[in-house]
């Protein structure tokens, strides 16, 4: 597949020169690592075959020797030692053992003839009286080349070592073949580096050009250029991280819009607030200026002014302490305090609550559980807070004589207990249109139900189970009621009790 990047200016190519020079290095150390250990196996295989001819040769001398010895022919055994010397490139010493009860002195040179000065040869023969055959290999200044050498015993009649052989072959063929195979080492390796270099530098741009569109963008990113990408299609990590960049740039965009609606959402805060404060200043800077004037002087309507400050205060208060609770909520490093709850307590004590509010219009709260314990993690009191918000607006827009249903259910989600808590009323019901904007600050109905409240409960209640770990969903129809439903993590049997040790110490 053809790779396609756009076109943009590339300065100076730093990363070309670094990897082309890693990956030069790399291939010369692998060449030159290579070629030593093949020299250094061919050598040592070299010199092993000819230590097993030397020995099947010697072997087969030795048992001809023992023959001519059986047979006390002494002379056609002279006759064979001069006959190899001369066919073939060995140099062989017969050596009488001085040591042994019939040496073969008739017939073998002793050990006089072997210059003392090599010891080496001395030891392979003492080593071959002892019936040990040695090898040596080592550089002769006599024959000008390197020999290998073998010490072999010799069995006489009597079944002892009357003698040994000192065998030498020269290694100038061998040396000659290895310098060969060095040779063609060399010149293989260095056509094989020239060849390396060559695909290297084409790696290397391989590699570098898409890293160095990658940069391009992440600076364009940098700037606000929220629409720039980076154009390459690759399947391996380099595709993958151009991928991830380019998934950055659409996040950034889009994040980019978010932060214009979070500032003009600041904007329409900032503006709601100042409404919603504007009404009740207004009304009791003009009861306290009427009061202050004294144009109002009955007891009675001077009590009624005091009640509507008061209520007007109360209100401003209120309204304050949402807007508190709600920043607090909102904050990331904001955390509840949990600790092990029953659910089905805190709707006992929220139908205590709600239940004078309900007689009122002679709504029935009706509670459906298959168990009286449904523990989770969870902070009591903000739970009690949440789910009154919801009874709270299931009961103002619910007619007389209605229902409010709750239901608990539980379910099982990757091999987790989870409970699900849902409350449906009979009420007017939530439009498709507004259902969208229902969890926004300062969002209320025009119902007149609605008239007294402050469009914070549901913002607050939202933050409340997104603190715990969970959601709000919402149904609703026009005119058939709504329901609100939560899920929770539920707790395993006895990890109540664990928590609350733990919490305790």
């Amino acid at each position: 597949m053809e790779k396609k990047y756009k076109k943009r200016k590339i300065g100076r190519n730093l990363l070309l020169i670094k990897t082309y020079f890693y990956f030069a290095l790399m291939a010369i150390i692998m060449a030159t690592m290579v070629s030593a250990i093949f020299l250094s196996t061919y050598q040592r295989t070299m010199r092993r075959q000819y230590r097993q001819q030397l020995e099947e040769y010697a072997d087969k001398i030795s048992s001809r020797f023992q023959e001519f010895i059986a047979n006390e022919d002494y002379a056609s055994c002279l006759s064979y030692l001069e006959i190899l010397t001369e066919i073939g490139n060995y140099e062989i010493w017969s050596i009488a053992n001085p040591y042994a009860s019939e040496p073969m002195n008739h017939l073998m040179a002793t050990m006089e003839f072997v210059d003392v000065n090599q010891e080496d040869y001395t030891n392979l023969i003492y080593s071959a009286f002892l019936g040990k055959e040695r090898f040596l290999t080592s550089y002769s200044e006599i024959h000008g080349c390197t020999m290998m050498s073998v010490g072999v015993p010799v069995i006489g009649n009597n079944g002892e070592i009357c003698g040994a052989l000192l065998i030498n072959i020269s290694m100038e063929t061998q040396d000659e073949a290895i310098a060969n195979g060095k040779e063609m080492i060399f010149y293989s390796v260095l056509v094989a580096l020239v060849v390396s270099v060559f695909v290297a530098f084409l790696f290397a741009g391989r590699l570098s050009k898409p890293v160095l569109l990658m940069r391009d963008t992440a600076r364009m990113l940098a700037q606000g250029a929220y629409d720039e990408k980076t154009g390459i299609k690759r399947r391996d990590e380099i595709g993958e991280l151009a991928r991830t960049i380019d998934s950055l740039a659409d996040k950034l965009a889009k994040n980019e819009e978010i932060r214009n609606n979070l500032e003009q959402m600041r904007m329409d805060f900032f503006a709601n607030v100042s409404h919603e404060l504007r009404t009740p200043i207004t009304v009791i800077r003009a009861y306290t200026e009427t009061l202050v004037d004294g144009v109002v002087t009955d007891e009675e309507k001077v009590r009624q002014y005091y009640d509507r400050m008061l209520l007007e205060c109360r209100r401003m208060e209120r309204l304050v302490g949402d807007l508190l609770l709600l920043s607090k909520m909102q904050n990331p490093d904001f955390m509840v305090e949990k600790e092990p709850v029953n659910l089905m307590e805190v709707f006992a004590e929220l139908k205590r609550s709600a239940g004078a509010i309900a007689a009122e219009k002679g709504i029935h709260i009706c509670i459906e559980h298959e168990k009286e314990i449904y523990m989770m993690e969870g902070d009591y009191d903000r739970l009690r807070q949440m789910f009154l918000v919801i009874f709270d607006n299931a009961i103002k827009f619910s007619p007389e004589n209605s229902t409010v249903y709750v239901t608990f259910s539980e379910f099982a989600e990757e091999n987790k207990p989870y409970v699900r808590v849902s409350i449906r009323d009979e009420g007017v019901g939530i439009s498709a249109e507004e259902l969208p904007n229902i969890f926004e600050k300062f969002y209320k109905s025009k119902l007149r139900q609605n008239a007294k409240g402050t469009g914070l409960g549901l913002a607050i209640a939202k933050q409340i189970a997104l603190k715990h770990g969970s959601d709000i969903r919402v149904k609703s129809e026009i005119g058939k009621g709504t329901e609100f439903i939560f899920e929770f993590a539920m707790l395993l049997p006895g990890a109540g009790d664990v928590l609350a040790a733990a919490k305790e110490e």
